[in-house]
């Protein structure tokens, strides 16, 4: 997963001031993480890199701008990618706070 600055930067905005969220190096790029759990990252080639819970997973899949995670051939099930169309005009900061 390649980092994207600038996505990254919107994504820390979000959280800016909330409790328990940090940075780590995963996949090889930079991910936040929740009290230790990934919830998202940024990857400039797929996009948005996004956790989704097991009930939603299928649902999500069948968004028009969503695809699942496959950096490896294997899909990485609760693992999303938004492409940048799903997130580009839209403001995703209230959302990302459910």
């Amino acid at each position: 997963m390649a980092n994207n600055g600038k996505l990254n930067q919107r994504i820390r905005d979000i959280f800016k001031g909330k409790r328990g969220v940090t940075e780590q190096n995963m996949f090889g790029g930079l991910c936040f993480m929740h009290h230790g759990n990934m919830i998202c990252g940024a990857d400039i080639k797929n996009g948005l890199m996004v956790r989704i819970r097991p009930e939603k997973y299928q649902q999500t899949l069948k968004l028009k701008h969503v695809q699942e995670m496959n950096l490896t051939g294997i899909s990485l099930t609760g693992l999303v990618f938004i492409n940048p169309d799903g997130y580009k005009k839209q403001k995703f900061s209230k959302k990302m706070d459910r």
